[in-house]
Formats: structure tokens, sequence, C-alpha cells
């Protein structure tokens, strides 16, 4: 028999599962202090709980962990990335950062990625399988173990599309927000998007308080279906007016990540009609990233960030320009894991 994934239920869930064990129901508060607050690997650990019901739990369910494969350290500054195995032997990357207000994680969502942006690493190893909501947790329950510090806010910007995993990445949500858990406002959390324009507007409609990012790196259609397939599905008129349904129903100023590929997306002219396709969507945030460059692509980083800037916010729309954290350490997502899968 299968044992359960203990760790993915949320308190509900585990009442419903502890009562049908005959148990009474503050049993289930107490069993989800000790996995989501004390954190405990074994159920011989939870001390308060009666013996009998700890060998039930023991014969039934499984407290799932993640192994670290691999620990790469940023010597510029401090940026950790981590490789985690789960049960399966399958991985996902997960990188720590430090930032002035404070710890930042980004973690994956998918055991690869189904979306095939042209540029991106995440899906040069191909989909796998979706992440479940404890795997996504323990990204963050292992990454505090082993680094010893709090994460205080937390990026799902990974490997894999969050919105293609949605309902466990929004069950994920709710045990990281749980106030009897690691009790995280979702208004410290982005959650970052190619462009799944159903789930947006659902998302929406759930007023989490989340930060929405989406990749946008082109402002034509012509230009970003060259290199991004899913704006062949949802084009970039149904994206904005999803984005505009996004902010008019939450209040939340939407990020738009831009990543600068040198000769493809970072001219003038450019620049000027990601301005015409954003004006209406003001006040939004473009998030500029000089493009990560990977083996199988000949794209380069492009040298007119700055130039790009500068015409964005002389048009009144802010625009920064992504820090480089672990460029020692290939901190971009999905190059640890492929590498792996190479080896």
């Amino acid at each position: 028999m299968n044992k359960k994934d203990i760790l993915s239920f949320t308190p509900a869930e585990l009442e419903a599962e502890i009562t049908a064990l005959g148990e009474k129901k503050f049993r289930a508060s107490q069993l989800f202090d000790w996995l989501h607050a004390k954190r405990v690997t074994a159920f011989a650990d939870c001390s308060n709980l009666p013996g009998a019901l700890t060998e039930k739990l023991d014969g039934l369910y499984v407290i799932p962990r993640a192994a670290v494969k691999r620990k790469l350290e940023s010597r510029l500054d401090g940026t950790v990335k981590y490789l985690y195995e789960f049960a399966d032997g399958e991985r996902c990357e997960t990188v720590l950062m430090s930032y002035r207000h404070g710890t930042s994680l980004c973690i994956s969502t998918q055991v690869g990625c189904k979306m095939g942006c042209s540029f991106c690493a995440s899906t040069k190893a191909g989909f796998v399988r979706d992440l479940t909501p404890s795997e996504m947790l323990l990204q963050v329950y292992e990454t505090e173990r082993d680094s010893g510090r709090k994460v205080e806010s937390l990026v799902l910007m990974g490997i894999g599309e969050p919105l293609d995993n949605f309902d466990n990445v929004m069950k994920f949500l709710s045990l990281l927000s749980s106030e009897k858990g690691k009790n995280m406002s979702l208004r410290h959390v982005s959650l970052s998007t190619c462009g799944i324009v159903p789930r947006i507007r659902e998302l929406a409609d759930m007023k989490t308080g989340l930060t929405l990012s989406v990749s946008l790196h082109a402002p034509t259609d012509e230009k970003r279906s060259a290199i991004m397939p899913v704006n062949k599905r949802y084009d970039t008129a149904e994206l904005m007016s999803a984005c505009r349904y996004y902010f008019d129903k939450t209040g939340r100023r939407i990020s738009f990540e831009f990543a600068l590929i040198s000769g493809v997306n970072d001219d003038p002219g450019t620049a000027k009609e990601l301005i015409k396709l954003l004006r209406p969507l003001s006040p939004c945030h473009v998030n500029l990233i000089p493009v990560n460059e990977i083996r199988e692509r000949e794209y380069r980083r492009s040298a007119k960030v700055r130039e790009f800037q500068k015409m964005l916010t002389d048009s009144g729309i802010n625009a920064t320009v992504r820090r480089t954290l672990g460029a020692d350490i290939n901190a971009a997502c999905g190059q640890l894991r492929r590498d792996s899968i190479a080896n």
C-alpha cells in the first residue's frame, strides 16, 4: 500500500484523516503543528501524541523529505543554489538570495517545463511532472533548516510554470500562509507566469494578495510568438486584458519581466512598442533582465539595457534592472538540473 503524503494536507483535510482514524479533532491541530511549525521528520518525534496514534500514522502516511544533492554558494554575494532530490529521484532547483529588505527564496513548481520559451534553460531537459504542495513546501523548510536563515519572501519563478500546476500551487500557498504553519503573508509572495490567461483571471477572482509577475519579453505578437510559444494560444491582446482584469480586481500593481536579448528585442523600436502596450496598464512595473546565456542558443546579453530603461522611465513607465545574483554559480534556474541529468 502506498502511504499518503501527510505534509500536503490542509488543516481541514488533516482533521478529516485523523477523525476517520477514531481520534479527537484536537489531535489534528497538534499534528499540524509538529509537521509545519516544529517540522519533525518522524512521527515518533511528536511527543504529545499517543504512541498508538504515531504507530498508526507511521503505517499509513509518510512525511516526505527533499535531499540536497548539490549546493553552490556564491563568493560574490552569498547567493545559495540548491539542487533538491525527491523520493522518486526527480530533481528541482531552489535559490536563496539576500537583499536589503531581507532573505528571499526562488522555488520551482514543476520538474521541467512545457512552455518551450526559446531563451530559457528550464525547458531544455523537458517536462516530467508537477510538484506536489509538500515538495514546494520542502524547498522552503529544507532551505531554512540547512541555511539557518529565515525566508522572508518567496518567488515562484524557478523551474516550471506555476499556473500550469494551478491546484497544487494554490494548495501550497494555503499551507504556506496558514497561521499554524509558516504563516507567511501572501503579500510577500510573487508568482511568475508566461501568460496562461484563464488562470490569471481565476487568480484575480481569488484575491490572494500576491504579486503577479508576467514574463512578457516582447511587445508584439510577431516578436513574442517567435520566442514564447504560449503567445500562439493567448496573444498579447488577451494577456493585457487579463492583466487589466487582475489589477482592477486586486488593486495590485503588475510586474512585467523583460529579458533583453542582443539583436532580438533591445532596439529603440521595441522599446516604443512596449511603451505603447503598457501605457494603458499604468501603474505597472517593468523588470529588465539581462538574458541568461545558455549553451543551446546563441542569444547574448544586450549591451543596451540602460538605454532601454531610460526610454521607458522617460515615458513614465517604472522600469528597473534586475540585480544579477550568483553569477559565479549560474544561479539562473534550469542549468543545474539539466547538468545533473547529462551527468
